[in-house]
């Protein structure tokens, strides 16, 4: 989430150059180092930054609010609501999670959150049926904007390698199946692909057991003889490095287990980048692959998905193919585009008074 507000904060500024796009950071604790553009820290469990954080936020003219359940303090993040009965100018409220099965109080917590909005953004039309179906919120507020992709795609043409690199990148934890990718690897075996794993381990997998999880995976790939093919890389990429890395893939995989996923960033710079991509059948991959940009698997299905990686790889013509349907997509998911969006939306807000355009 800090990733997807910083990349739109720069293209809102780029649009007018003269505009001010500042961050109130949501934190655990007070005191920590910010960069310049932090103009407060709304720190949990502290109504006095909470009064604060509202009196900074009316300074702007629009406000722009990533909600997820675990963000804010308070059960649920219900100290949000709170900080948005003092905003007095208009709200626009992001969603990055929408759940299918939430518990009574996560229920009333974001329908109050979506009641006080002016503007509610999902960024697939999935999360959107699934906000419609299982809340309560007026649809003429509803607006469905892409997670933006870096504007230059990270990627264009692939590099050509003696082996071929299947792909997967992100925060890494026990829901993003990389279990059932590694265990999809024997059966590719005569194709001697390499596997990258990018991306740290979650801060809160990590909090709770360490290297533990990291460990389980080289473990898991050991035990299956597949040591050899898959390759670690613990650490956060800059947008450059993860754009050489990209470049690198002939195969990005989501092996995801989560059926909640109605928003994946890492799924659509892989379809900006114009990377075949094969998935698990969660929300989000459903609906950007339906163009035949991408194979959609079952969860926790290895045999499933070493077909999928095995036709990718070897079908005569299937990778350009999937290339040509990424590429009509991509224009649309780049984050100039997609910040213009925004930008129209807040402008809306501002010329009809805070009344969602319709």
């Amino acid at each position: 989430m800090a990733t997807f507000s910083a990349a739109l904060r720069r293209h809102l500024m780029a649009l007018v150059p003269d505009s001010c796009v500042e961050v109130v950071r949501a934190v655990d604790q007070a005191g920590l180092s910010a960069p310049a553009e932090v103009v407060h820290d709304l720190v949990k469990g502290s109504p006095r930054s909470v009064v604060v954080a509202a009196e900074v936020l009316n300074g702007f003219d629009v406000v722009v609010v990533q909600h997820d359940h675990d963000i804010y303090g308070g059960r649920d993040g219900e100290e949000l609501l709170d900080l948005l009965e003092l905003v007095d100018v208009p709200v626009i409220v992001v969603l990055h999670a929408v759940l299918t099965q939430p518990t009574r109080h996560q229920r009333l917590v974001l329908t109050r959150v979506v009641d006080r909005a002016d503007a509610v953004v999902t960024m697939s039309d999935a999360a959107a049926r699934r906000l419609l179906d299982g809340y309560t919120v007026d649809p003429d507020k509803l607006v469905v904007i892409p997670h933006g992709a870096p504007a230059d795609g990270l990627a264009m043409a692939a590099l050509a390698r003696a082996r071929p690199t299947i792909l997967t990148w992100g925060l890494l934890g026990p829901d993003k199946g990389i279990e059932t990718a590694i265990s999809a690897l024997p059966g590719l075996r005569d194709l001697e692909p390499r596997y990258v794993v990018a991306g740290q381990t979650h801060p809160r997998v990590l909090t709770h057991t360490g290297r533990q999880y990291h460990d389980s995976l080289r473990a898991h790939a050991s035990a299956l003889g597949v040591a050899d093919m898959v390759e670690f890389i613990p650490t956060y990429l800059d947008p450059h490095s993860l754009g050489q890395l990209i470049r690198q893939a002939r195969v990005v995989l989501l092996p995801n287990d989560s059926t909640e996923q109605v928003t994946s960033g890492v799924l659509v710079e892989a379809i900006a980048a114009r990377r075949p991509v094969v998935a698990t059948c969660f929300p989000h991959a459903v609906e950007m692959l339906s163009n035949g940009c991408g194979l959609v698997v079952p969860y926790q299905d290895s045999a499933a998905t070493s077909r999928a990686l095995r036709r990718v790889l070897t079908e005569p013509g299937l990778a350009v193919a999937m290339t040509g349907k990424a590429s009509a997509l991509a224009p649309e998911l780049r984050w100039p585009v997609v910040a213009e969006r925004y930008r129209w939306l807040a402008d809306s807000l501002l010329i009809a008074g805070t009344a969602v355009p319709r």
